[in-house]
């Protein structure tokens, strides 16, 4: 029998990790210790950004940036299992999701030093190859190479994988509900005491506030949100998006405002939101629907008429428009 509310005590842990902070909220019996709990949580976070920061010089991920073509790098599995993820959806979706644009993303100064003129140019002149078609995986050696030189850039997909990593955490504390996030990623196991999903916000477009569009009810779902909105820079009186635009080297022109993403896994939904930024929603759709993904997509001017929410094959979950969008 579930216990009630009075029988738990809520306990709400986070810390800094990847520029932001991750956070688990679960209710547990009087007399757990969560210290353990988010000394483990703290351990998973700190091993997720010191394999897949491209903020930190020594991390594996710019050693295997660092590399020259054909030389094998040992990498932890950790690593190894987000690039075969970042790799397969980048193939799936036809190079909209690239884990290989580390140079531009650098150039247009969302990495760790300012925008650059001279390496604005290079990105958007250069011949691309999708990392996809760069990057060789031996899983069995925990080993890769590329066939040219390619810098890698994990950011639409690492903080994914760093919540699953929490839930895992969480399991293995014997915690069989909880809501674990790093960012505007987060992920739902089981429900709250009470029976009832985790209710999260989508958050409207806004770039001068912050107010909710939608509200979802989760369980053991994840979910990820790619925007315009919070990360971006000003060129010619223009904001441009930190999501990149693969195929131009530079940021996206003409995206959806945001792209939210519902999936089994925070990994799976984070890479899945960046792709279909890049896709927009008359190509990102089909694609959905074939996956089993559900997709929210909000245009800037977001009225009825220009959102879609499609929900396929997932129903253990609902979204609901929230008051005063509709």
């Amino acid at each position: 029998m579930r216990k009630t509310f009075t029988d738990l005590v809520r306990h709400s842990l986070n810390g800094p990790t990847m520029g932001t902070r991750w956070s688990a909220l679960f209710h547990a019996p009087a007399g757990f210790d969560p210290e353990p709990v988010r000394v483990a949580m703290t351990d998973d976070v700190a091993e997720v950004d010191a394999q897949m920061s491209t903020w930190k010089p020594d991390s594996d991920l710019n050693r295997l940036s660092a590399a020259g073509p054909g030389e094998w790098v040992s990498l932890p599995p950790a690593l190894m299992d987000v690039l075969a993820a970042g790799l397969e959806v980048g193939r799936v979706s036809g190079g909209a999701f690239d884990i290989g644009l580390a140079d531009a993303v650098g150039a247009w100064g969302f990495g760790a030093s300012p925008a650059d003129e001279a390496g604005i140019r290079a990105a958007r002149t250069k011949p691309r190859c999708p990392a996809h078609d760069v990057l060789e995986l031996d899983r069995e050696n925990a080993r890769a190479r590329k066939s040219q030189v390619m810098a890698f850039d994990l950011n639409g997909i690492a903080k994914g994988y760093g919540v699953d990593r929490l839930a895992e955490t969480a399991r293995a504390f014997g915690i069989a509900d909880a809501l674990l996030a790093i960012d505007g990623e987060l992920r739902a196991i089981g429900t709250q005491p009470d029976g009832s999903a985790w209710t999260v916000a989508v958050e409207a477009p806004d770039t001068n506030r912050r107010a909710a569009h939608s509200i979802l009810e989760l369980t053991d779902i994840a979910v990820a949100t790619s925007g315009d909105y919070r990360h971006w820079v000003e060129v010619g009186g223009r904001r441009l998006s930190h999501t990149m635009d693969p195929g131009r080297g530079m940021p996206l022109l003409n995206a959806p405002a945001s792209v939210t993403v519902l999936a089994e896994t925070c990994m799976m939904a984070d890479a899945w939101a960046t792709a279909m930024m890049v896709l927009g929603r008359e190509r990102g759709l089909p694609l959905a629907r074939h996956f089993g993904l559900s997709v929210l997509f909000i245009d800037r001017d977001y009225g009825d008429s220009s959102n879609v929410l499609t929900k396929t094959g997932m129903s253990r979950r609902e979204a609901h428009r929230s008051s005063g969008h509709g």
